[in-house]
């Protein structure tokens, strides 16, 4: 049995160690925000915290995740408000398809923990997530905005 804390509730679960946490996500938890996209920690749809930190989920072995809090973007809205970089989302219509976009958002979040005051450079290093939709310009658009709105304005 491995216990797993995702968006602040507790679950325990018999998987194998080595099972990737995405599919523990998808299959076992039914959390779907996180996207299967390539298997390999490439592409970033996958991406969620793992204490806070931006992990690429379809790599990472479930146990190393036992005992840590996972937060998915299921779970990045609090107490009913959306998080910034959610709401800067909206407000700068970023995705057209969406696929990628939980990933992203959850890419950009931890970087705004990081690095307040993000430049396009900083975006382009730390959000190396794919989009095949190309909504590079609009991302960068709405980090510079959730900066803004968390007080950071880059």
């Amino acid at each position: 049995m491995i216990s797993l804390t995702v968006n602040g509730q507790v679950h325990e679960i018999d998987v194998e160690p080595d099972k990737p946490l995405l599919w523990v996500l998808r299959e076992d938890l039914n959390i779907v925000g996180p996207k299967f996209g390539c298997g390999v920690a490439a592409c970033g749809a996958c991406t969620v915290h793992v204490e806070r930190t931006a992990v690429r989920s379809c790599s990472f072995p479930v146990s190393d995740a036992a005992g840590k809090a996972v937060v998915t973007v299921e779970g990045l809205s609090q107490g009913g408000q959306l998080h910034a970089v959610q709401r800067a989302w909206i407000e700068n219509q970023v995705p057209q398809c969406g696929y990628c976009q939980p990933g992203f958002i959850m890419a950009a979040a931890a970087l705004l923990q990081e690095n307040p005051k993000p430049t396009d450079s900083d975006i382009d290093d730390v959000l190396s997530n794919i989009c095949r939709c190309g909504t590079y310009s609009a991302i960068r658009r709405a980090v510079h905005r959730a900066a803004a709105i968390l007080g950071g304005a880059s």
